[in-house]
């Protein structure tokens, strides 16, 4: 014979036994809100070492291209520089050729027919010289009625001549040279000292084109802004 159902207890649940979440304090419970404010302070977290890890990457691409474009840059000059002093050495055998024509006055060289036609060959052989060095990217500094540019001319004397601005270069003993936009040879000279003012604006236009550098001529007495200098006492 089958037990009848024993009638709930007073007082006790008819359900059954409390749930296990219920029978959780509520201490032990952590609140949604604190979940969802201690993963968006991790994603923040994140993001701004991403930032930085983003902005060291960059830093590092532009240095390696600066040092890139610097070692281009030095390669190119050390091609384009590299025979500056061969290149001096030569200008002394250019300087003994003008020497020996000049030491033949004008009315003597036709004198004698052998002294024209050794002449004539120096002449050739300076006109060659002078194209070669030209290939190479040698060209004279003007200095000749120049006002004076310590970057292109190194004064030797000063001679008194009241016909010429103070300052101007009225002789040079030897011409100067450039490689390329370097200064390979100064020009020796003699300036103009206690001559004629200079024309009103003439220091302003000079100092304007010192600042903002010349589109003309770069070896015409100095309105080129030069680069280092190879060696300024040769």
């Amino acid at each position: 014979m089958n037990n009848p159902e024993k009638p709930p207890v007073a007082g006790q649940d008819p359900v059954g036994p409390a749930t296990a979440d219920e029978a959780t304090p509520e201490s032990a419970q952590q609140p949604a809100g604190e979940e969802l404010e201690r993963l968006g302070s991790k994603v923040k977290e994140l993001e701004e070492e991403l930032v930085k890890t983003r902005d060291a990457y960059m830093r590092a691409i532009a240095e390696a291209e600066n040092v890139r474009r610097r070692a281009a840059r030095e390669r190119q000059d050390m091609q384009r520089y590299a025979a500056a002093d061969p290149l001096k050495e030569i200008l002394g055998v250019a300087d003994n050729l003008r020497r020996a024509l000049d030491s033949v006055p004008q009315e003597e060289r036709g004198a004698h027919d052998k002294l024209a036609t050794v002449l004539e060959g120096v002449e050739a052989t300076e006109r060659q010289l002078m194209q070669a060095l030209e290939k190479h990217g040698v060209r004279r500094v003007e200095a000749l009625g120049k006002p004076f540019d310590h970057r292109f001319h190194e004064a030797m004397f000063e001679v008194e001549d009241p016909q010429s601005p103070s300052g101007t270069v009225v002789q040079e003993l030897a011409p100067g040279y450039v490689l390329h936009d370097r200064l390979l040879r100064p020009a020796m000279v003699g300036i103009a000292k206690g001559g004629l003012a200079r024309e009103p604006g003439g220091e302003e236009a000079a100092a304007q084109t010192e600042e903002t550098g010349s589109q003309g001529d770069p070896y015409a007495g100095g309105s080129h802004r030069a680069g280092p200098n190879f060696d300024t006492n040769a």
